[in-house]
């Protein structure tokens, strides 16, 4: 069943996935398969199931091995690709700018492409009266990555990079994990997100990852983007050999999905 959410969304899935090698020696990291579904195949379904109609796949590293793999119908999907040619030493802060005229055009989800997910994290996005909202879990002893402080009404107030099991202190705040699956407003982006992103690349901030400039646009802009608690959601992001056998562990249970349609 659709949902009243964005028609629209950005994947980004440009990376090598270095970190995943030996699985990324051969396919791209989005292409990765847990219990027999590739992680980005995965995504695409579960946007098509919440009534998406278009995709744009920013894509680098063994891209057209995503193209071949996708297609440009993906059930009731439209794809349309955007290549990074800087893939190797870019961040996904540049990868989104690459996708800006898409962003400037409506509602959007943006995705990351290493994020293997239960079809209710998108309908949880949707909950709430917020224009713009972020995927959060607990962040547990063997997460590791952004995570960030909620505030008592449920807004982001703070990101924290880099956190491990040894950030989660006895008496500081509770930490959640960014899912790196967000829901923005057409007005967000258009006053917010595109100017600042084009600030940042602009200024040669090519490495910036996009949780580094939601952090500062919280921080420093005033952008309220409340947190969707995703507690109890299956999810897992993918960025290691070890985070793939927790993701297939999660997952065990969930056969593979049948070849797409086109």
């Amino acid at each position: 069943m659709a949902i009243n959410g964005p028609r629209k969304a950005v994947i980004l899935a440009a990376g090598l996935g270095s970190r995943l090698r030996p699985l990324t020696d051969l396919r791209p990291k989005p292409l990765v398969e847990v219990n027999g579904t590739a992680i980005l195949h995965n995504a695409l379904r579960n946007l098509d199931a919440v009534g998406v109609e278009e995709v744009t796949v920013v894509v680098g590293y063994r891209k057209d091995a995503i193209e071949y793999a996708c297609g440009h119908r993906f059930g009731g999907l439209e794809i349309k690709y955007l290549y990074s040619p800087s893939f190797g030493s870019t961040g996904s802060a540049y990868s989104l700018w690459l996708a800006r005229d898409i962003l400037l055009s409506g509602d959007c989800y943006v995705l990351e492409g290493d994020v293997f997910f239960e079809q209710d994290v998108l309908r949880y996005l949707m909950r709430g009266d917020a224009p713009d909202a972020a995927a959060v879990a607990p962040f547990d002893e063997m997460m590791e990555g952004s995570a960030v402080v909620l505030s008592e009404s449920g807004l982001i107030s703070e990101f924290r990079m880099k956190q491990t099991a040894g950030n989660l202190a006895a008496d500081g705040p509770p930490l959640y994990k960014t899912m790196n699956l967000l829901r923005f407003a057409a007005s967000t982006l258009t006053s917010t997100i595109v100017p600042a992103l084009d600030e940042i690349i602009g200024s040669g901030a090519t490495r910036a990852y996009t949780e580094e400039l939601l952090g500062y646009l919280i921080e420093r802009r005033g952008l309220q983007l409340a947190a969707a608690r995703c507690d109890g959601l299956r999810w897992y992001e993918i960025d290691t050999p070890a985070d793939w056998r927790i993701a297939e562990s999660i997952f065990a249970d969930r056969p593979a999905l049948p070849p797409r349609s086109t």
